[in-house]
């Protein structure tokens, strides 16, 4: 099976503002997104995913988007990072990742 280059954007941060950023992903072309828990360390103190936040919308979120399309991984992780990171924490970055079936990105 032909492997094929693609990218992957990975997107940390508060689920509060989870339904926006999809919708950011949707309106750059994404046809998916995968969404889990995430907790860890950083600048804000330490996030858990063991135990539960007071609100649920505090909890933080990972979310990772595949697309072949390099300009609209870069769009993605642009526009995240200059509409919200501002106001909310989180961490956005890219990978370069090989893929088996391209006609699902």
């Amino acid at each position: 099976m032909s492997h094929y280059k693609a990218t992957k954007v990975v997107i940390i941060t508060e689920k509060l503002i989870l339904a926006k950023v999809t919708k950011l992903i949707e309106a750059a072309g994404a046809t998916g997104y995968t969404i889990t828990p995430a907790g860890g360390m950083g600048s804000r103190g330490v996030r858990s995913t063991n135990r539960a936040a007071v609100i649920d919308e505090f909890s933080n979120v990972k979310i990772e988007v595949i697309t072949g399309d390099k300009q609209a991984a870069n769009r993605i992780a642009d526009e995240v990072a200059e509409q919200f990171f501002e106001n909310y924490s989180g961490i956005t970055y890219l990978e370069e990742v090989e893929i088996l079936r391209p006609h699902k990105f």
